[in-house]
Parts: C-alpha cells; sequence; structure tokens
C-alpha cells in the first residue's frame, strides 16, 4: 500500500483456529510496543469488535459503511480501551454487502480504495490488520486485494495442512488477478497443547512443509486467553503475565523484523 501503512490480512477460511483472538491480542501487543494500530473487523459475527469491548449498540459506523462506500476509514474507526488501538467494527450488515455489491465492477477493491485513500492523508497509522470471516468469499477477497502480506493462525491439529493448502492456492490466486504484490507474512501455529503427541506431530509437519514462513513464536492453548473476550478485553489487558500474552508479545516482535526485512527487500 505506502511505505509508511503496513495493511496485514488475518485469514483462513476454517473457523475455531484462534483468527480473531490473534488479531486483537496481536494489534493490542503491536500498540503495546508503540505502534499505532488500526483493525478492520469484517466478520459479520463481529467477534474482534466484541472481544474490544465495542458495544453492539455503538456501532454506528461500521466496516458495511466503508465496503458500500456510505463512510471513510477514519469515520468509521472508533479508539478502544487500548492506547495506540482503534478498530473499524462490523455488524451483520456485512451479511448482506455481497449482494449489494456484486455487480460493481470495483467490488473487490472496495476496502483497497478505501484504504489507499486512508494512507494518503497520513493517518498516523502504522499498521492496520484485517479480520477476515472464515470462509473465502468476496469480504476475503476485499482484504487481500488491500493487503501487503497475509498472516495464517493455523490450528494445531489434524487437518491443518488441508485447510493450508487451500488458503495458499487462494493467495496465489489473487496475486495473479488482483494484488501482484500480496506475500504471506507468515503462519502462527495456535492453540498448542505439548502434552499431546498430534500437537507435536502438526508442529514438525508444517514447519518441514512451509520452513521459515512458520513463525517461531508458538501459542499454546491458555484459559486466561480464552475468558478475555468475555470482558470485552484483549488477554494482554485481561492478564499480561499468562503465556498467551506472554507469547502474543513475543508474536508482534517477530511481526516486526519480518515487515522490516520485507521494507529493506
Amino acid at each position: 500500500m505506502t511505505n509508511s501503512l503496513r495493511i496485514i490480512t488475518v485469514a483462513n477460511q476454517k473457523g475455531g483456529v484462534g483468527k480473531t483472538t490473534t488479531t486483537i491480542n496481536l494489534a493490542t501487543a503491536l500498540a503495546a510496543i508503540g505502534e499505532s494500530v488500526l483493525i478492520v473487523d469484517l466478520d459479520p459475527q463481529g467477534n474482534a469488535s466484541t472481544g474490544l469491548g465495542i458495544d453492539r449498540r455503538d456501532r454506528l459506523i461500521s466496516s458495511y459503511d466503508v465496503l458500500t462506500g456510505e463512510a471513510t476509514i477514519e469515520a468509521a474507526a472508533v479508539a478502544t480501551a487500548v492506547p495506540g488501538l482503534s478498530i473499524i467494527p462490523s455488524t451483520l450488515d456485512l451479511l448482506g454487502v455481497e449482494m449489494e455489491i456484486s455487480n460493481a465492477p470495483d467490488r473487490v477493491l472496495r476496502l483497497r480504495n478505501a484504504l489507499q485513500a486512508f494512507a494518503e492523508q497520513a493517518s498516523g497509522f502504522g499498521y492496520v490488520l484485517i479480520d477476515c470471516p472464515p470462509s473465502l468469499n468476496l469480504l476475503t477477497l476485499n482484504s487481500m486485494a488491500a493487503a501487503d502480506s497475509v498472516l495464517v493462525p493455523l490450528q494445531c491439529e489434524f487437518f491443518a495442512l488441508e485447510g493450508l493448502s487451500q488458503l495458499l492456492e487462494t493467495v496465489d490466486q489473487v496475486r495473479r488477478t488482483i494484488n501482484p504484490t500480496l506475500n504471506i507474512q507468515g503462519i502462527v501455529l495456535t492453540m498448542f497443547d505439548g502434552r499431546n503427541n498430534l500437537a507435536n506431530q502438526v508442529v514438525e509437519d508444517v514447519r518441514a512443509n512451509m520452513g521459515d514462513k512458520v513463525y517461531k513464536t508458538v501459542i499454546p492453548r491458555n484459559v486466561r486467553v480464552s475468558e478475555a473476550p468475555s470482558h470485552g478485553k484483549p488477554a494482554i489487558l485481561y492478564d499480561l503475565k499468562c503465556s498467551g500474552s506472554q507469547a502474543y508479545l513475543q508474536l508482534a516482535s517477530e511481526v516486526i523484523r519480518r515487515e522490516r526485512q520485507l521494507r529493506a527487500a
């Protein structure tokens, strides 16, 4: 997008892999180490918005309004309780956006165009993280068209690699047809339980297949991380010292290192 604003889409067409949890806590960790971050909630379920304490009654302008051209990024963004972190909330209106814009020639580029206009105004943000729905639909394509890179949360379970190959094919297709500079920022292994032999095997298999694309940081299965959204807080605010929060802080450092390498390349 620009040298100053880095846009990362957090995507996996499989549900229950820790996608929204990763978006919220990675964004919070980036903000905690001094970055200014905007989350775009593109999932009609709106879990990222809820997990950051944005009440549904307060979502007067949402990502739906951005995609339909009714609102700018600036107008839709709301501050969260986390210093340096804002979010464009989601509403159930997103369920109908595909039908509304499906005939528009720029239907896949709606988010990219809005973010480009935002970036040109020297927004002050360093990172945009886009939380996608668990499917490969027009919303996900909008996010990939707008993004510099894709971050893939991958649950440590038996079918992990099968779902990953489908997502990588989609990324390749988007690169060929819509966004030639899109790359895989990295794959983060989530919900890891070291006592489980299968989980350890999945980690080995994914690292063997994907090599350096897999982050060194592994996100453990952690009760405190699971509890945090019900309190409208990221885990890092809910319990900074728990193993999950510490892992997301490590992941943020890795993401920044990779982004610096990409910019220098």
